[in-house]
């Protein structure tokens, strides 16, 4: 009676799992060098399904309900073992519980910036970060990709592994849709749905998983890309630039000091010049000897008001030759020497390149201005 007894023991009569955690993705049932006898209850609960592996091939794929082990119901079993007409005696095998239901939440991110061709900015560097849901689909695939001979298989073992394939996925799909990165941020819900049906392919062919949904929740660019962005919408915010710059002229004259005096610069350098280019001529004839008249004093009151007389007649001409440097012509403008720059460098302000410095004819400034 004893040695039938432990004989007893060493049978496996019911096999049952019972998933008590919310990460386990496979379970080796542990059979402890014991032997699954005929006729032995199987029983598979809703979100799981059961894989036999026999001599570490794949056999038959049971799901959910109350399963009798014989001939009938393991084929595949049956023909791995070379039971021709039924088993009858014990057996052993791995006995694999996969959880089919939804892993929902799980986090994913770009580590590294994507590199990707914006119209806008040129080459921009993007980060990314979202969540998504995935199931096991096809057990046998993952067990032999993913799982291996795991006794228990979690979550956080493959979320690296999982998190890596999608950033790589997501980076390919990202750099050929070509959305502009102003965009993206309205775009959130389609670039998700469009990069799914990219993803669930590969994942599913790799491993034997399906993603149910993928959730794109932020993309980020460099600070200097942000700048660039509150630079373009404070200009789009200013409307029209020439009003602007004229505004800003008024206001510096208006308050004096140093706004002032860069508003004004251009007209009193000019008429500077001219007076003392009349001095000089006064100054030249009053050195001759006159016939019959007394030697011109170049101080006195009249060559004084001579020479702002002519002055005023050629300072259009001579402010027409003034030459201003970038810095100059933003404190005339009111703006920054950045917004000077880029102005000259989109074609809008004509300015000549000397070595490494550019000059702004004060005629190619009002032009400008002129709109």
């Amino acid at each position: 009676m004893d040695f039938l007894k432990i004989i007893k023991n060493q049978l496996i009569e019911v096999i049952e799992w019972t998933d008590d955690s919310r990460d386990t993705l496979s379970y080796r049932w542990p059979d402890e060098d014991k032997e699954i006898k005929n006729g032995a209850q199987l029983i598979v609960r809703e979100s799981q399904q059961v894989q036999f592996v026999s001599a570490g091939q794949y056999a038959d794929l049971f799901g959910p309900g109350k399963h009798q082990l014989s001939t009938e119901n393991i084929p595949i079993l049956s023909t791995i073992q070379g039971w021709k007409y039924g088993f009858q005696s014990p057996f052993k095998c791995d006995v694999y519980y996969i959880n089919t239901r939804l892993f929902t939440g799980n986090k994913w991110g770009t580590s590294n910036p994507v590199m990707v061709r914006d119209k806008d900015f040129g080459v921009v560097r993007l980060r990314a970060f979202g969540s998504y849901d995935f199931r096991i689909v096809e057990p046998a695939k993952f067990l032999k990709e993913v799982a291996g001979t795991d006794q228990n298989f979690r979550l956080d073992e493959f979320a690296d592994t999982m998190r890596s394939r999608i950033v790589s996925i997501f980076s390919e799909a990202l750099a050929k849709a070509q959305v502009p990165v102003l965009d993206v941020a309205t775009r959130y819900s389609d670039l998700g749905e469009a990069l799914l049906q990219l993803i669930n392919p590969a994942v599913t062919d790799k491993y034997g998983l399906e993603i149910t949904s993928f959730i794109l929740e932020n993309v980020s660019v460099p600070p200097e890309v942000e700048q660039a962005i509150d630079k373009r919408s404070s200009m789009s915010a200013i409307g029209n630039l020439n009003d602007y710059v004229k505004y800003q002229m008024g206001q510096a004259m208006a308050n004096g000091g140093e706004g002032a005096a860069a508003a004004t610069m251009p007209a009193t350098m000019a008429m500077g010049f001219g007076m003392a280019q009349e001095m000089m001529k006064s100054m030249q004839s009053g050195g001759a000897p006159s016939t019959g008249a007394a030697t011109a004093d170049p101080f006195s009151p009249a060559a004084a008001q001579a020479a702002h007389t002519q002055a005023a007649q050629t300072a259009p001409a001579q402010a027409a030759l003034q030459v201003l440097t970038p810095a100059q012509a933003a404190q005339v403008l009111g703006v920054a020497e950045a917004d000077v720059l880029a102005e000259i460098q989109a074609g809008n302000l004509k300015a000549r390149q000397i070595g490494s410095q550019w000059r702004i004819a004060q005629s190619a400034l009002d032009e400008f201005l002129k709109g």
